[in-house]
C-alpha cells in the first residue's frame, strides 16, 4: 500500500477537531445508486438480468483502498452543503468559466479544449499556463464564504504529448506507436508527457484512448493503437503506469506523475460503418472481448478516471448507460474512481440536452463535461432535480466521493500548482531527452510496405531532391490535436525546436557531402539520384476526420501525378505517407520504387531520415523495425478488414512489415481499379459536413481582395469574422459575421473544376443548416461559380431574414434557380457561397447536394 499522505493525516485530524453530522457509509450497491423505492429497484434488477454480468471479469484495481481517505471522504462530505457538491460534479471548457464562477458555483474541475490557452493566446508561455492554473485553485479554495476548501483538477487533451502547449515534444500519434509493439517505450513517451503537464501546473490528461478500431473510415483511427486488443490491453496499463507512476510504490501519482484517463467508455471503435458517435451492434461478448480490453489493464495499474464514450451501444448511448457505467465498470469491474463525461456528451442521451441531464447521472456519470456557456443553467437544473428527487442524494454522494477520492490520491490538497517541484521548470518542455525519446518513436513506428531492388536504405551523399506538400510541413507531419483541435492553422514557426522531414533529411544529407534540395511541386534543374516524395493526409480530428471512402485522394490525384512525373523522368521514387489509417493507395504503391508509412510521426520528422539513409559507414544506422498493427487494404471496399475476419484477404496483412534486406515480390502492378458500391441514384454530396470536404476549402474574401482560408477555429479579415460554432456536435458548423461597409464573401471553393452536371439533372437541392443571429440589411446572395466569368446566383435575403432568431432551420434551394442564371454545373469551382455588402449574423452547417430532393426545396424558380 502507499505510504499515508502527510496532508491526509493534517486534514483528517482537523476534520476530526470540528462537530460534523454522522452520517452513514456513502458506499452503494450496483442495484442501489441513484434509485428511490422498492419498485424502481426491481426495475433494475430486470434490466441487469437482461445482460451477462459474468461476461465481465472482477479487475484486481491497481490502487488498494486507504483507510485516511475514505475517512476524510466521509468528513468532506458531512460538512457540504448540495450546491457545493452540484458545483463538483461539473466541468466546465476553460473560454466558458471565470475564477469568480469556480469559487460562487464551487466547481470541481475545469478542462481546456483543443485550441484553448490561457487568456485565449497561442503562445503562451510556461508561466502563463500555471499562473492561470492557480488563479483558479486559489479560488477553488477560497473558503471565505464558509465553503468547504476543495481544489479544483484541470484537465487537458495531452494525447500525443502536451499537444496544446508552445513548444511542447510532439508524440507520433497512437497509430504509430501501435506499429512499433513497444509497450515499454510507450511507458516512457507516457512518463516524459506527464512530467510536460505537470510543468504547466495541470493535473489531469485525458488519455490514453484505447479504443479498438475495426473501420478505418472512422476519424478517430489514429487515436487508436490497433485493430487487435491484445496490443491495445499490453499498452493501455504501460501508458497509465507511465503516467500516474508505478501503483503500490511512492511514486504512485507523486508530484511528477498526473491522473490518467481511459477513454472512451466503451466500444468507440466499433462504430457501424465508422461514423463517429455512432452505434456499436456488437454482441455484449464482442464488446468485451473487442472493445474492452483495454480498460481490463488499465483499471489493473490504478487508472483514476474513465472517459464515457458518445457512441450508444445497441441504440442506446453510453452516457446513458447504468449498466455498462454503474453495474459492469463500477462493480463488476470493480472502478473504484469517476466516470467523465466527453464534451456536452450528455447532450446525446435521449431525453437531454446540453443543460439537462438527470439520466446522465443517474447511470453513472460522475463529472458533467458541460463545455458550453449555459452551464450554470446545467448546474441550476441539476440542483433541482436532486431536490425533486429525480436523483437521489445518495448518487450524488457517490459522485462527489470519487471527485473527492481522486484529488486525495493525486495530492491536489497539498499545494497549489506554482508550489509543485516541477511547475514552471520551462527547460523541461521539449527538452533533449523528450525529443530523443521522440526521434526513437518515430524511427520503430516506420513500416517498410515496398522496397524495390532494396532501394532504402539510401546513401548519404546522393543528389536528393525531396518533393511534396508534407515535406516541410511539421503541421501536416503531427495531424490533428496539434495547437488546434483540427491541428489546423499552423505554420512551422508555432513548432520551435521541432524539425520538419526535410530537415532532417537535408541535415544528413548535407553533411555527408551531399546536396538535399526542396522541391514541393517537383521541379528541377539538376537530375536528382533520387526523389523522396513526402504527402499524405491533411491533419483532422474527431468528426470532422470521418470518410466516405478508403481511397486515397479520390477524385484529384495530384500527389500521384508527382510521383509518376519522376516515374516517367527515371528517378527512383521513395514514398513518405503520412496518414492517420491505412488507406487504398494501390496507384502510389505503383508508382513508388519504395514506400514507408509514416502515420503522423510528431515533431521529430528528423527520425525518418535516421533511418532510410545509411550510417556514414555504409551499414543501416537503425533498422526498420516497425510492423502493421493496421491491416492494410488491397481494394476501397474493405473499410472493415481485422485479423481473423472470415474472409481476409488484405494487400498487407495485419503484423506486415519488410526489414532491410527482406526481398520484396510486390511489384508494380496492383490494380487500379475502384471499385464502387452499387446504389441506386446519386448519393448525397457532401460540400461540408463539420469542416470543408476535400476537395473545397472554406474562404472568407471581401471587395479589397482580403481572402483567407479558414483552417483554424476563428478567422477576420476586416470586413467579417468567421468562428467555429456547435450544431448537433463540437465545432460542426461556422459562424460568419459581415460587418458591413464592403462586400464580403464566405465560400467553399477549389482551384480546380469538378462535373457536378449529374445533380443539375435529377431535381436535386442545394440544402444547407442556417441560424440568424442578426438579420441581413442589404442583399444576401447566394452564388456558384464555374470560372471567373461563369457563375449562377440567386437573392435569398428574404428566405434568411424570415428565419427564427438563434434557431437551426434547414434551407434548400433548387439547383434550377442557379441553372437559370446560366450556370454550368460541368464545370464548378465553388459550389456554394453567399455574399452581402451588409450587416448580417448568420451561422451555416451541413452543405449538402442532394438528388432527387427538389419537392423538399424552400426556395424555387
Amino acid at each position: 500500500m502507499k505510504n499515508k499522505p502527510t496532508h491526509l493525516v493534517s486534514l483528517f485530524l482537523c476534520l476530526t477537531l470540528v462537530a460534523c453530522s454522522s452520517s452513514e457509509d456513502i458506499s452503494v450497491t450496483a442495484a442501489d445508486a441513484g434509485l428511490d423505492g422498492k419498485s424502481e429497484l426491481a426495475s433494475e434488477r430486470a434490466r441487469v438480468e437482461t445482460h451477462n454480468l459474468n461476461i465481465w471479469p472482477v479487475v484486481k484495481n491497481g490502487i488498494e483502498p486507504d483507510e485516511y481517505i475514505e475517512a476524510t471522504i466521509k468528513q468532506l462530505l458531512a460538512k457540504m452543503t448540495l450546491e457545493e457538491k452540484v458545483g463538483q460534479m461539473l466541468q466546465p471548457e476553460l473560454r466558458v468559466v471565470t475564477p469568480a464562477e469556480v469559487k460562487e458555483f464551487h466547481i470541481g474541475s475545469i478542462l481546456n479544449g483543443g485550441g484553448a490557452f490561457p487568456n485565449d493566446e497561442k503562445y503562451a508561455t510556461v508561466d502563463d499556463w500555471v499562473a492561470t492554473a492557480d488563479t483558479f485553485y486559489d479560488a477553488s479554495m477560497d473558503d471565505s464564504d464558509g465553503a468547504v476548501s476543495i481544489p479544483i483538477i484541470w484537465g487537458t487533451d495531452a494525447v500525443h504529448g502536451h499537444n496544446n502547449v508552445f513548444g511542447a515534444t510532439l508524440f507520433p500519434h497512437n497509430i504509430g506507436l501501435g506499429a512499433t509493439n513497444n509497450p515499454e517505450l510507450i511507458r516512457q513517451i507516457a512518463r516524459a508527457t506527464a512530467i510536460e503537464v505537470a510543468v504547466t501546473g495541470i493535473d489531469w490528461i485525458f488519455a490514453p484512448t484505447v479504443a479498438t478500431v475495426r473501420n478505418d473510415l472512422w476519424g478517430r483511427t489514429y487515436e487508436g493503437y490497433s485493430e487487435d486488443p491484445d496490443i491495445v490491453k499490453a499498452y493501455a496499463g504501460m501508458i497509465v503506469t507511465g503516467m500516474q507512476g508505478q501503483s503500490d510504490t511512492p511514486e504512485l501519482l507523486d508530484s511528477s506523475h498526473v491522473v490518467a484517463t481511459a477513454k472512451h467508455f466503451v466500444g468507440d471503435g466499433g462504430t457501424a460503418n465508422g461514423i463517429d458517435r455512432g452505434d456499436n451492434l456488437a454482441t455484449e461478448q464482442e464488446l468485451f472481448d473487442i472493445h474492452a480490453q483495454g480498460y481490463v489493464s488499465a483499471i489493473e495499474a490504478g487508472v483514476q478516471t474513465v472517459m464515457a464514450s458518445f457512441n450508444a451501444w445497441q441504440g442506446k448511448r453510453l452516457h446513458g448507460h447504468r449498466y455498462l457505467l454503474t453495474d459492469v465498470l463500477k462493480h463488476r469491474m470493480g472502478f473504484d474512481g469517476l466516470v467523465v463525461g466527453d464534451w456536452n456528451g450528455h447532450s446525446f442521451v435521449e431525453g437531454c440536452s446540453s443543460v439537462s441531464c438527470p439520466q446522465a447521472i443517474n447511470a453513472g456519470i460522475d463529472l458533467l463535461m458541460a463545455s458550453e456557456p449555459d452551464w450554470k443553467t446545467l448546474y441550476l437544473n441539476t440542483l433541482a432535480q436532486v431536490r425533486n428527487g429525480t436523483i437521489s442524494e445518495v448518487r450524488i454522494d457517490d459522485a462527489v466521493s470519487r471527485i473527492l477520492r481522486v484529488k486525495l490520491r493525486a495530492g491536489l490538497f497539498d499545494n497549489k500548482p506554482s508550489a509543485r517541484p516541477l511547475s514552471g521548470q520551462r527547460e523541461l518542455i521539449g527538452s533533449p531527452q523528450h525529443r530523443a525519446l521522440a526521434r526513437q518513436a518515430v524511427r520503430e513506428s516506420l513500416v517498410l510496405l515496398k522496397n524495390r531492388q532494396q532501394l532504402l536504405p539510401l546513401d548519404r551523399n546522393l543528389n536528393v531532391l525531396v518533393a511534396g506538400d508534407a515535406a516541410d510541413n511539421i503541421g501536416k507531419q503531427s495531424g490533428g490535436w496539434t495547437l488546434s483541435w483540427q491541428g489546423t492553422g499552423n505554420t512551422n514557426k508555432d513548432f520551435p525546436g521541432a524539425t520538419s522531414i526535410f530537415a532532417g533529411i537535408q541535415q544528413i544529407v548535407d553533411d555527408a557531402g551531399g546536396t538535399a534540395t526542396l522541391s514541393q511541386d517537383g521541379k528541377y534543374s539538376n537530375r536528382p539520384d533520387v526523389a523522396i516524395v513526402v504527402f499524405g493526409e491533411n491533419p483532422y480530428a474527431e468528426g470532422q476526420g470521418d470518410r466516405q471512402t478508403l481511397e486515397y485522394q479520390p477524385g484529384e490525384h495530384h500527389d500521384l501525378a508527382l510521383l509518376q512525373k519522376f516515374q516517367a523522368d527515371g528517378i527512383p521514387v521513395v514514398s513518405i505517407f503520412l496518414s492517420g489509417r491505412p488507406l487504398w493507395v494501390n496507384r502510389e504503391l505503383n508508382a513508388s520504387d519504395a514506400f514507408v508509412a509514416a502515420w503522423l510521426p510528431g515533431s521529430e520528422g528528423a527520425g525518418i531520415a535516421e533511418v532510410i539513409f545509411r550510417a556514414k559507414s555504409g551499414e543501416s544506422q537503425y533498422p526498420m523495425v516497425g510492423k502493421l498493427a493496421f491491416s492494410w487494404p488491397k481494394d476501397t471496399q474493405q473499410t472493415t478488414l481485422n485479423r481473423g475476419d472470415t474472409d481476409y484477404q488484405p494487400l498487407f496483412p495485419y503484423g506486415f512489415g519488410l526489414s532491410y534486406g527482406d526481398i520484396d515480390t510486390l511489384g508494380d502492378d496492383l490494380s487500379e481499379q475502384v471499385f464502387k458500391s452499387v446504389t441506386t441514384g446519386l448519393k448525397p454530396l457532401q460540400i461540408f459536413n463539420r469542416r470543408a470536404m476535400s476537395p473545397w476549402e472554406l474562404v472568407i474574401d471581401d471587395e479589397q481582395g482580403a481572402e483567407a482560408v479558414f483552417s483554424g477555429s476563428r478567422l477576420e479579415n476586416g470586413s467579417m469574422s468567421i468562428v467555429s460554432v456547435d450544431q448537433l456536435s463540437q465545432e460542426d458548423s461556422r459562424q460568419v459575421n459581415w460587418l458591413g461597409g464592403r462586400s464580403g464573401t464566405v465560400a467553399l471553393t477549389s482551384d480546380d473544376s469538378y462535373d457536378l452536371s449529374p445533380y443539375a439533372g435529377v431535381s436535386s437541392v442545394l440544402s444547407f443548416s442556417a441560424r440568424l443571429s442578426q438579420a441581413p440589411t442589404s442583399p444576401l446572395i447566394a452564388r456558384l461559380q464555374c470560372g471567373e466569368a461563369c457563375f449562377g446566383e440567386i437573392d435569398i435575403t428574404d428566405n434568411v431574414a424570415a428565419l427564427n432568431h438563434g434557431e437551426w432551420t434547414r434551407l434548400a434551394i433548387d439547383l434550377k434557380c442557379f441553372a437559370q442564371a446560366e450556370m454550368d454545373f460541368s464545370k464548378v469551382s465553388t459550389p456554394f457561397s453567399l455574399a452581402t455588402s451588409g450587416m448580417l449574423g448568420l451561422a451555416f452547417g451541413n452543405v449538402v447536394y442532394e438528388a432527387n430532393a427538389q419537392k423538399n426545396a424552400d426556395i424555387s424558380c
